[in-house]
């Protein structure tokens, strides 16, 4: 008996809704534009989102381990008197020459390396130098790496433009450069490149690779050598090295793991999230964005139901006076046009997937502008489907509550006042 009713109720569901044709389209399109721009939204959003995340992740550690610098900020001249030799010691401003160097760098590095939660753990020793094209200088960064470790946490066999990740592992006078950099010094793999280091010397090293992040700041001003050869290069002993990057099996832990690293081993860990919080905070105001725009288009699709339900119920009072009349329950009349409702938001949800997915996928088909800043073939767009699970419950969620209102004023309808007029 109650399949039957709620049958019979369909049908007069149907037959409402068939009997406006235009109302329900127009019902129906308020829907889809709704859910088609808020799957495109969040989408779009999230594409750029993930971009960056890739990005700042693939170009930068989850932790960086090194040794600040240290100056310390007494008075210009600091008067001390000892009294026990009766001196007056004097003390200028001046730092003193303190090394960066992660002492006992190696024994760290290897106990990092074991650590369960560390997926690889590189050295480094990174310092400023001039690169030089005949007679002008251009200032970058030459990078003294472990490849094989380095290869591993960044992939740089995937950043090759051209040269070879194999050559720079072999070639103690080898270095790889950025392809922005070597642009400006108008070099390509085979030649050979006059690097200034900061203590005056001066070495000719081979270009065997040219690598290229997408980052303009990283591909304009970086360059790779072997840890060996940057040692070499500042007079450091085999040991030296200023810098450990860590790369995490999950690098959501690694504001949890860093402090016990800092009080481990006494220095500063520096975790993706603060070096990269400009990135992380523009993540956040997308993401507000994204769900305040997109929630505004539901609920305006979802008043636009509930006007279309209003002006039915107006137009079919006399309807549901006879249905009343001949002994329709006003759970039943609720029933007739929620499910009214209900087959709107369906039907135009359905329809606003499909066409969400359809403009994504155009958009995803775009060239990227800027290609020569970020290194991005077209917009990005993140296809996941419980985007289009969410769009179609909210849809669904928002013509429901549009339409109970205008059905529990239909259930109230006195059918003798109406038939009377």
């Amino acid at each position: 008996m109650k399949a039957s009713g709620t049958r019979l109720a369909l049908r007069i569901a149907l037959t409402h809704l068939l009997a406006k044709k235009k109302q329900t389209f127009v019902a129906m399109m308020g829907v889809t534009f709704g859910i088609s721009m808020f799957i495109v939204m969040i989408s779009f959003m999230q594409g750029i989102n993930d971009f960056f995340m890739d990005l700042t992740l693939d170009g930068s550690p989850h932790i960086r381990i090194y040794n600040p610098a240290k100056i310390d900020r007494p008075p210009l001249l600091a008067l001390r008197y000892d009294s026990t030799s009766n001196w007056l010691v004097v003390r200028h401003q001046r730092p003193k020459n303190e090394a960066i160097r992660l002492k006992k760098g190696v024994q760290m590095l290897d106990n990092i390396r074991k650590m369960p939660e560390v997926q690889q753990a590189s050295p480094q020793l990174a310092t400023q130098a001039f690169f030089h094209n005949g007679p002008i200088e251009f200032a970058g960064n030459v990078v003294g790496i472990d490849v094989k470790a380095e290869n591993q946490m960044y992939k740089l066999y995937e950043k090759m433009e051209s040269g070879s990740i194999d050559k720079l592992l072999t070639n103690r006078e080898g270095i790889m450069i950025g392809e922005r950099l070597a642009a400006k010094l108008n070099v390509v793999v085979g030649d050979r490149v006059s690097v200034t280091m900061p203590t005056g010397a001066t070495f000719l090293l081979k270009v065997v690779g040219i690598f290229s992040f997408g980052i303009s700041t990283i591909d304009d001003t970086r360059s790779y050598v072997q840890l060996q050869t940057a040692q070499k290069m500042l007079a450091r002993p085999s040991d030296y090295f200023t810098d450990m990057h860590i790369r995490l099996k999950n690098y959501r832990t690694a504001s949890a793991l860093a402090p016990g690293l800092e009080h481990l081993y006494g220095y500063r860990a520096e975790t993706w999230e603060v070096a990269n919080a400009s990135i992380e905070a523009g993540e956040m105001i997308r993401n507000v964005l994204t769900f305040v725009v997109s929630l505004t288009m539901l609920v305006v699709a979802g008043f636009g139901i509930y006007n279309i339900m209003n002006m039915t119920i107006v137009n079919k009072m006399r309807d549901i006076a006879i249905l009343k009349a001949t002994g329709f329950e006003s759970r039943e009349i609720t029933n007739i046009f929620l499910l009214q409702s209900l087959i709107i938001g369906i039907s135009g949800g359905l329809m606003g997937l499909a066409a969400g997915a359809l403009i994504s996928y155009g958009i995803d088909q775009i060239p990227f502008p800027a290609r020569d800043i970020i290194k991005l073939d077209t917009f990005p767009i993140n296809y996941r489907w419980y985007y289009y699970a969410a769009g179609l419950l909210f849809g669904a969620i928002t013509t429901v509550l549009a339409g109970y209102f205008p059905s529990r004023k239909a259930a109230k309808v006195d059918p003798v006042a109406i038939i009377r007029g």
